[in-house]
C-alpha cells in the first residue's frame, strides 16, 4: 500500500523524536493514502513554518505489518474515534498514552485545538464536540507511533 506525507521538506529517514506533542493520534509519523491531503499538508506546513517548499514524500507500508504490529484501526467518526482523540490532543507529555505501533482513522479538523478548549470549559456537549470535529472531507490518516512500525514502511 502506497502512502504519502506531505511536509516542507523531503523526508530522508523517519525521526519519530520529530513528531509534535498533541496531536490526534500521538507524537509519531503520520501518513495518508490520499496523495492530495499530502499536498495540501505540505502547503500547510510550510505557512506555518515559514519556510522550506511543499514536499511529498511517498512510502510503501509492508502488508507484514498488518500481522506484526499492534494496530487501532476506527472505522469513521466515532465516540470511540473522538475519546481517543481528545485524550492525545490533552497529552502534552514526551510518553504516548496508549500502546499501539500503528494507529488508522480519520482526520480531526484543524481546528479541534478550539473544539477542546470549548469542550473543557463546559460550552459544548461531547456530541457536539465530535459533531464539529469531523474534516471536512472525511480522511484517512496513518500514525506511526514506534520504531518497530516504522521499519515496515519504505521510502519509493
Amino acid at each position: 500500500m502506497k502512502l504519502y506525507h506531505g511536509s516542507n521538506t523531503e523526508i530522508e529517514f523517519i525521526d519519530l523524536t520529530k513528531g509534535r506533542k498533541g496531536k490526534d493520534f500521538g507524537r509519531g509519523f503520520y501518513l495518508s493514502e490520499d496523495y492530495k491531503q499530502a499536498v495540501k499538508m505540505s502547503e500547510i506546513v510550510v505557512r506555518k513554518e515559514g519556510d522550506g517548499v511543499p514536499c511529498v514524500t511517498c512510502f510503501e507500508l509492508d502488508e507484514v505489518a498488518i500481522e506484526q504490529l499492534n494496530i487501532k484501526q476506527f472505522e469513521g467518526y466515532t465516540r470511540e474515534w473522538a475519546e481517543f482523540v481528545l485524550a492525545n490532543r490533552r497529552n502534552r507529555t514526551d510518553e504516548q498514552i496508549h500502546s499501539y505501533d500503528i494507529v488508522i482513522g480519520p482526520i480531526a479538523d484543524d481546528a479541534v485545538g478550539v473544539q477542546v478548549r470549548q469542550l473543557s470549559r463546559g460550552y459544548i456537549s461531547f456530541d457536539n464536540f465530535l459533531e464539529n470535529i469531523r474534516y471536512i472531507v472525511p480522511t484517512i490518516q496513518y500514525f506511526f507511533g514506534t520504531e518497530k512500525s516504522i521499519q515496515y514502511l519504505k521510502k519509493l
